[in-house]
């Protein structure tokens, strides 16, 4: 795949006419040009023309490089000598604002990150303000001593001083553009890039890693839509559950297969149903806020609620889709295939009941969630698919089914579906293996290896981290031990300090990467450390605002809950780890705070619901967390220092560093 518009050789770019590389930019260009567009690249070439002159025989160059996984392009990257120049250029500007340095870091990023010949080069990231002042260049390396530079300043006549520069601090083997060019693209996009790519025309396979330790997201996304093709084919009803561990994409193929499968004339609608709230606001939102950016770049003018009402009926709250079929209880769905996000949270029978007795006024509601899920597609009278994206230990809420609602459902009422399983659903932490043996007489019942992801792609540095915390939730040392160096390039550290914590974070971010503060719903006595768990945010503020702004995660302010991240992700977290959760020889000690005092859990429901919560919260990072645990208080019988010292002496035991 041809991934920037216009690239060659350098010495072949100095002696092309500038009007012929503008012809081929333009020719590239999928969308109408703004003459404003023209005029920059125009500069460009005029600018790149004179100050590569030293390097005529040194290099090549590449004009609109695409990153899929941010839904952008880099400006230009040049490969000098032993260094990957990544230019963006502010046409016009005589300023360096945040957001832009932010901006050219974050592509340097991309490229040491995902980009497989990249790993190893030097990257510059260099920001172009054509009209700013002359400052001082300084080159120099990030912390993480990786070969990423920090982001150089520069203006039109400092820029070839900056070049010369950085080829003098990187001195190394020339880098063979051949080779560079060829390396393959394996990024992992969190799940709000993954939306905007896919939304947008991307493929799977475009922003996802394609090694070869991961199995490929394409094949779990194949078989769905096999599925899907058989049962319209034949006029059958069938479904799927798809397992994965947490982080591995579930998520990201229901999202692949709702962008898929949206065509009006062949009625393969499609719709991304998810009971979580924060998650599907703030997917929508940031979908909402790249279109209206989108169309603002192609020069056309849309309103955020234009732009809202398409994308509203891509994702959907599972509970709104539910209200709908309610109106009309004989009526189909316009979907034929629905896509259950994290489907073993669906309401239990009771829950359900409650639910619809006590707020829609409906005393005699007598079906599960899943039951009256399945039913709403089972009204079509020729085919319908329903996708259930399964994550093992993730129930969270009261009244959460689990798989084995769904099993059982299935069994007793809708014995003509097909049903397609993963093979680990039989695993404990799914808690379906016992409902699984009845559905052994059906005939209609296939288990594919497909159906199962089995490595995180949310971390692109360590495949270990969740093995790892299922090791320390189920207190099992020596197995977290022996994990525990296998995650060398995911930092994890621990603290009794917040402050230590706060810093730690900032100095490990680079670029626009998100940090922020996360802790459990019952983490109630964190308040004299300024956490409030009962202080409300907003999930679109704090995931999708910038730096700027006070309410983002940026900040370090306010912290999310396990029930405001499940299914999201960060960057970098910091975890901060209250006395509801406490560390005993015994096993864990369950806790709730009631009134002035910490009462003890009994309810194996409530317990699992909270080491669950844990489970959430230690496997939301990407790149690296620091976990605090405070020393607690002598003089506050909630907070004594004897609820929290096992903890972190447990933790320091299986060998985390100390800051």
């Amino acid at each position: 795949m041809q991934r920037e518009y216009y690239s060659n050789s350098i010495a072949n770019f100095l002696d092309t006419n500038p009007q012929e590389i503008l012809g081929i930019l333009a020719d590239s260009n999928e969308f109408a040009l703004e003459q404003t567009q023209r005029d920059a690249w125009k500069q460009q070439i005029v600018i790149l023309q004179d100050v590569l002159l030293p390097y005529r025989g040194q290099g090549s160059v590449c004009f609109e490089y695409s990153i899929p996984r941010m839904g952008q392009r880099i400006d230009v990257v040049a490969i000098i000598g032993a260094v990957i120049f990544v230019l963006e250029f502010k046409v016009g500007e005589k300023d360096f604002p945040s957001h832009a340095i932010d901006q050219v870091w974050d592509y340097a990023l991309d490229l040491k990150n995902f980009h497989e010949s990249s790993h190893d080069h030097y990257v510059a990231p260099v920001l172009i303000a054509t009209k700013a002042k002359r400052d001082f260049v300084t080159v120099a390396t990030t912390p993480k001593n990786d070969k990423l530079l920090c982001p150089i300043n520069s203006n039109t006549e400092s820029l070839g001083e900056v070049i010369e520069n950085v080829l003098l601090f990187a001195e190394g083997e020339t880098i063979d553009y051949s080779y560079w060019k060829a390396g393959r693209y394996c990024p992992t996009p969190t799940i709000i890039e993954s939306a905007m790519a896919l939304y947008n025309g991307h493929n799977v396979e475009d922003i996802s890693r394609s090694d070869a330790s991961a199995i490929n997201l394409r094949e779990t996304s194949q078989a769905i839509s096999n599925a899907i093709e058989i049962s319209k084919q034949r006029a059958q009803k069938t479904i799927c559950f798809v397992t994965g561990v947490p982080g591995a994409g579930k998520t990201l193929v229901g999202l692949n297969i709702a962008t898929t499968h949206i065509d009006e004339k062949s009625e393969l609608y499609s719709v991304f149903l998810s009971g979580n709230a924060p998650l599907v606001m703030v997917l929508r939102e940031a979908l909402v806020r790249d279109k209206v950016e989108r169309e603002k770049a192609r020069g056309n003018k849309i309103k955020k609620g234009e732009a809202f009402s398409e994308i509203k009926a891509f994702i959907q709250n599972v509970h709104h889709f539910r209200d709908d079929c309610l109106v009309d209880t004989e009526r189909p769905p316009i979907e034929h295939v629905a896509l259950f996000d994290e489907a073993q949270r669906a309401w239990t029978l009771k829950q359900t009941s409650n639910f619809m007795k006590n707020k829609k006024k409906m005393p005699d509601f007598n079906q599960s969630e899943p039951d009256f899920l399945i039913s709403c597609l089972d009204r079509h009278d020729d085919w319908a698919v329903v996708v259930c994206l399964v994550g093992g230990g993730q129930e969270i809420n009261t009244g959460e089914a689990g798989i084995a609602e769904w099993i059982k459902t299935l069994q007793e009422t809708y014995p003509d579906w097909h049903i397609h399983l993963s093979p680990k659903l039989t695993d404990s932490e799914y808690g379906s293996g016992e409902v699984l043996k009845e559905l052994e007489s059906r005939s209609n019942v296939v288990y594919k290896d497909e159906l199962h992801l089995g490595v995180s792609m949310r971390s692109f540095r360590a495949e270990h981290v969740s093995l790892l915390v299922k090791q320390i939730l189920d207190m099992d040392v020596s197995g977290a031990r022996e994990t525990l160096p296998k995650i060398e390039k995911y930092p994890v550290v621990i603290t009794r300090d917040l402050k230590k914590a706060k810093k730690w974070l900032k100095t490990q971010a680079r670029g626009s990467e998100r940090y922020g503060i996360v802790v459990s719903s019952q983490a109630e006595r964190l308040r004299p450390h300024a956490i409030h768990v009962k202080s409300p945010i907003n999930p679109i503020h704090w995931f999708l605002n910038n730096k700027q702004d006070v309410r983002s995660s940026y900040y370090l302010e306010d912290v999310a809950t396990e029930f405001h991240v499940q299914g999201l992700e960060l960057d970098w977290s910091c975890v901060v780890w209250d006395a509801d959760f406490r560390f005993t020889n015994d096993g864990w000690d369950h806790r709730s705070f009631r009134g002035s005092r910490w009462t003890k859990i009994r309810k194996e429901e409530r317990k699992m619901y909270l080491k669950n919560a844990y489970r959430v919260l230690l496997t939301r990072a990407r790149q690296g967390m620091v976990i605090v645990v405070p020393p607690g208080d002598p003089e506050d019988p909630t907070r004594l220092p004897e609820f929290y010292n096992p903890i972190f002496e447990y933790l320091e035991s299986i060998g985390f560093p100390v800051i």
